[in-house]
Parts: structure tokens; sequence; C-alpha cells
């Protein structure tokens, strides 16, 4: 009797969709980490110079978020972010066996982007602060700015987290018109620009438990001794960018679904994947 192929299969299927995951969040995080840490480094925000300014950080971002979608998307659906993920398996059917793998996945790839670029501009970071303090720990976490309460952080990133989700959704819901398949990616890396744009004075838009854990814990282990805590004072904040995401994507996932999907009328055909559609699940 042969032995049957179809576990097989189904296990290299969601190796593939684990790398895709690693692969695509890396680039992610080699545009955005990488975009911060040239302009923190060249002297942004106390001069502005050819390395750029926040403008430049927000649409570094961005096109990290455009390039990664592409380079996952067909794999796994380019989730990236652990509250896509939990969105999409609580409001989309994204299978649950899934989770814990995509957001491993996610964590480890931001990590090893974050220490790429540690490694690459470690010069630069100890030309302009090589005491490794809160100065330049901006180019790897994110914290509140100056003034900024915890509540107000957690809020902030519920309200950023919760448009990307909802948008996102959008974006991709088959009843909705979403953008041909090659375009999707543009208009979500569009979409970050935006919230950039719009909400990073607060708190910085983490908006993705994995671009901020995983290169804190890097720049963490690499001298930046104080990289769990707020800029401004003892508290301790890594965990803040974590749940509030978290609890964001639900919101804009469930804001969408309920208050906008239902009303829609039902697709006639399915159309292609587009950036964060889920891949077949793992049976």
């Amino acid at each position: 009797m042969t032995r049957p192929i179809t576990p097989r299969i189904t296990r290299s299927a969601l190796l593939g969709e684990f790398f895709a995951e690693f692969f695509g969040t890396m680039i992610l995080i080699l545009f955005g980490v990488g975009v911060v840490a040239q302009v923190v480094t060249g002297g942004f925000p106390t001069t502005t110079g050819a390395t750029g300014d926040y403008n430049s950080i927000a649409w570094g971002w961005g096109l990290g978020v455009t390039m990664a979608v592409y380079v996952a998307g067909r794999l796994s659906g380019a989730h990236l972010n652990p509250a896509v993920t939990v969105a999409l398996a609580a409001f989309k059917g994204f299978s649950a066996r899934k989770v814990v793998p995509y957001i491993g996945a996610q964590l480890a790839g931001a990590f090893v982007g974050a220490l790429l670029v540690r490694w690459a501009y470690s010069d630069a970071i100890n030309r302009v602060d090589p005491g490794h303090t809160k100065a330049t720990q901006g180019i790897f976490s994110t914290s509140p700015d100056i003034g900024v309460s915890i509540p107000t952080a957690f809020l902030d990133q519920i309200i950023g987290t919760a448009i990307l989700v909802m948008v996102i959704f959008a974006l991709t819901s088959a009843v909705n018109n979403p953008p041909l398949g090659n375009t999707a990616p543009l208009f979500i890396g569009l979409l970050v620009v935006g919230i950039g744009l719009g909400w990073g004075a607060n708190a910085g838009y983490a908006i993705n438990p994995a671009r901020d854990f995983a290169p804190r814990i890097a720049s963490w282990l690499t001298g930046y001794h104080d990289a769990m805590y707020s800029t401004n004072g003892p508290e301790l904040y890594f965990w803040l960018p974590i749940v509030a995401p978290l609890v964001g994507g639900l919101i804009g996932g469930a804001l969408f679904v309920f208050g906008i999907e239902r009303f829609l009328p039902a697709a006639i055909t399915e159309p292609a994947e587009i950036g964060v559609v889920e891949p077949t699940p793992l049976r």
C-alpha cells in the first residue's frame, strides 16, 4: 500500500506560507526600520538633510508594506501583522490552526530584519549615540511622545490599527469591488502612508505587534537596555504596541463586517487572490 501524500502536501503548503510570512515581514522591516535608521542617524529631528525627515519615514514604511505584500501575497496572503491575522481568524474564516505559526513567522522575520538593520547601521548609530540611549531607540520600536500619557497612546494605537484592518478588509472583500489583484498592494501601502501621516505623532503608529516587539527585542539584545520602557519615564511600555493593535484590529474588522459588508450584494464571481486574501486553510 502506498503512503498517502495529502498530509505531506498540506505540511509543505503550510511551510511555504510560513516562509512567505517570514520573508515578507523581514522585507517590511528592512524598509521601515531601515528608513528610520537612515533619518535618525542623519540628524533628524534636530536637522533635516539629505537623509530625510518624517515624510521619508511615512513613505518608507508604506513602500515597505507594498513590497512585502508582493513578496508574500501569493503564498500566504501577506498578513505580515498579528493584528491582521487575528482579525482574519475572528471574522474571515482564517484557520485557527494557522494563527500561531503565522504570528511566529511574522515575529521571526521582523527580528531578523531588525538585526540586519542594527548590523548595517551599527557604525552610524555608534557615531551619533554611542551609549545606545532612548535617543536612537526609536529606530527600532515605538514610544509615546513627550507629554503623551499611556492611556492616550493606547487609544491612539487602537484607532490606528482599527483604520488599518477596516480598510484592508474593504480592499480585499470579494463583494466590495476590490482593486485588481496586482494593484491591491499599492493601495495597502498608501493606507499605511496615510496612517503614518495622520496618526504618528502620539506614539509612532506601531499598528503591528510584530513590527514593534521583535525589533524591540533585537535592540534590547544588542545594547539598548531601556528598550522595554517608555521614553517618558520608568513605565514598562513594550506591552502596549502588542495589546492595543490586537484590540484595534478586532474593532476595525468588526466595523467593516457588521457595518458595511453585511449590507453589500453578494459577489457573482470571486476575484483573484489579492494582498491579504487567505490561502487554502489547513485541513
